[in-house]
């Protein structure tokens, strides 16, 4: 699988992000807040997630911190993406909306975000099989 973020990938619709995040179900791991809504995958589309990234303007002023911190969070997902979640939503053929929140009160390294996203992600795996 190549490990690239394309805009099919990114949950741009208005009407499946107020389903999301009126009918999704979440849960928190220490930064990430994520809601997550499980749908019948199509025949048509190619990915069978599709992810937002969000950050607080209350807790990150400056629009250059906020972006940065969306930045880290899109590539650390953009290279785990495949091995932790994809595989297992094409064995279930199921879709997946979902959103990454980012509820830390400071940027933390990449190195921490890239092992907290992978338990977000095998949270989701775990959450398909369920």
């Amino acid at each position: 699988m190549r490990k690239t973020f394309t805009k099919g990938e990114r949950l741009c619709s208005r009407r499946k992000i107020d389903a999301l995040f009126h009918g999704g179900s979440s849960f928190i791991i220490y930064p990430f807040r994520v809601v997550f809504l499980f749908r019948p995958l199509e025949q048509d589309q190619p990915f069978p997630a599709q992810v937002i990234v969000s950050v607080s303007k209350r807790r990150f002023k400056r629009a250059f911190q906020r972006n940065r911190i969306k930045r880290l969070v899109r590539e650390v997902y953009r290279l785990q993406k495949g091995e932790l979640l994809y595989s297992k939503l094409n064995q279930q053929r199921i879709g997946l909306d979902f959103a990454i929140q980012y509820v830390g009160k400071e940027e933390l390294p990449f190195d921490t975000m890239y092992s907290k996203m992978k338990r977000v992600l095998s949270q989701l795996a775990h959450e398909v099989r369920s």
